[in-house]
């Protein structure tokens, strides 16, 4: 369990190495920090940051002004890499040190816990247990030692918190609907058959296809969602989610959603980026780099090393 001593260690060490990340003499202590997941930690692509759009590596101080220049930031994970975590809060905090921050979402919380996080800048907890207690953490869901540090940030800066993900009952709802979403209007074909293959690809091919389309109804209900939980900030503020890397993408995931509830937003206004796990077989970042329809996944990657290599789908299919 985390104790409230190891998070203020841990915002400290983030806040330091903040400092790093915009001083060009700290930009070289960088080159080896110490990684958490150890496989692949000698990939010439660990810790670069890729920018997609120029297809070249991006420094920390010029990347650290892209990423205040929009109104969203969506910062994906691989939900059990221990330094996308760590990663996602030297960000957060880089952005809130500047003043830039208005509102931090995750698709942690869902719907039924959005009352509690109106309430919660009016709360005094004692200890991280205590935000635990009050905000019901789905344990069993989500590492509360990898989320807690990003909350407690919000909170202790009094930064507006959301519910990024739609509540169990509404997942179900969706899931069984009789009638197709109407969100399956705001893609493309392209876009919609992106959505299908990769749902049948991420359950390993073990799916009936009669099950595509309400899945990819589930899908949608949750991005859309989460772009509606991002508030439209102030000038010169932003908003953050944090959520899965596929959530994520400019091509398939929230930015469609948060486009067609805004007239006025362009996509240049959302700002994505992933930390990804190299792979021993891929060593140029481009091999990484997918899009959909024209319109690339993520706009930087941030390259890590990888919690594990073991093949999920060998595994479901024993």
């Amino acid at each position: 369990m985390t104790t409230g001593c190891k998070w203020v260690a841990l915002i400290k060490a983030a806040a330091f190495t903040i400092s790093l990340l915009v001083s060009s003499s700290g930009f070289a202590q960088l080159e080896n920090p110490q990684w958490e997941s150890k496989l692949n930690t000698g990939h010439e692509l660990v810790g670069v940051v890729w920018d997609v759009k120029n297809a070249s590596v991006i420094s920390m101080p010029n990347l650290q002004t892209e990423l205040g220049r929009g109104d969203y930031l969506l910062l994906g994970e691989k939900h059990d890499n221990p330094d996308h975590h760590t990663l996602q809060a030297l960000v957060t905090t880089a952005i809130l040190q500047s003043n830039k921050l208005s509102a931090l979402s995750l698709e942690m919380m869902d719907s039924t816990i959005q009352s509690k996080l109106d309430l919660i800048l009016d709360q005094d907890f004692s200890s991280l247990d205590d935000l635990k207690s009050y905000l019901d953490w789905d344990s069993d869901g989500w590492n509360w030692d990898f989320y807690s540090p990003l909350i407690q940030l919000a909170v202790n800066a009094s930064i507006p918190l959301y519910a990024g993900n739609i509540s169990t009952e509404t997942m179900r709802s969706v899931y069984g609907a009789e009638q197709p979403s109407p969100l399956q209007k705001i893609v493309g074909p392209e876009v919609m058959d992106q959505l299908l293959s990769d749902i049948d690809a991420s359950h390993c091919g073990l799916l009936p296809e009669s099950q595509f389309p309400p899945m990819v109804a589930v899908q949608q209900a949750r991005d859309s969602a989460m772009a509606g939980s991002l508030v439209r900030p102030q000038p010169n503020r932003l908003s953050i989610l944090i959520a899965g890397n596929y959530h994520a993408r400019q091509d398939l995931g929230v930015p469609n959603y948060l486009l067609a509830s805004d007239g006025d937003l362009e996509r240049d206004d959302i700002v994505s980026l992933a930390f990804m796990e190299v792979s021993e077989e891929l060593t140029n970042a481009g091999d990484y780099v997918e899009s959909t329809a024209g319109v690339s996944a993520y706009d930087y990657i941030w390259f890590t090393p990888a919690v594990s290599n073991e093949d999920y789908c060998a595994s479901l299919r024993k």
